[in-house]
């Protein structure tokens, strides 16, 4: 009569073992950088929140030029520092705002090469 197999070999089972290490040895690499991945993204976030409270900011504005919660955007760098400020809130900390308005740059200070552009509609 022929035995049927009921399980896998010592073999076997150390060479899924083995092919599990390599994988994880050349996948580890690629999450290791997590801080910096999470530094661009939010650094992302904060230029788009910048250019979302600059638009809003120019709606507001565009609706009622009187209106005492909107502010003049210049065209100048302090154009683009006023958009962080008179942020709800303010400009997280952590960031700077360069450039001229409305060309502006948001830098995380952290992570220098995490800059992001955005966009402060010029009101005079």
């Amino acid at each position: 009569m022929k035995q049927v197999q009921r399980g896998f070999t010592l073999i076997e089972l150390v060479m899924v073992i083995v092919i599990l290490g390599v994988l994880a040895a050349v996948a580890l690499p690629r999450f290791v950088d997590l801080k910096g991945d999470a530094q661009i993204a939010a650094t992302q976030g904060v230029a788009g929140s910048l250019n979302s409270g600059a638009a809003i900011n120019y709606a507001a504005r565009s609706v009622s030029p009187t209106n005492p919660n909107t502010y003049s955007v210049a065209a100048t760098a302090a154009g683009c520092t006023a958009v962080g400020t008179n942020l709800q809130g303010g400009l997280p900390t952590g960031y700077t705002i360069s450039g001229t308005a409305p060309n502006c740059l948001v830098t995380n200070n952290d992570l220098a090469t995490a800059a992001y552009s955005f966009t402060a509609i010029v009101i005079n």
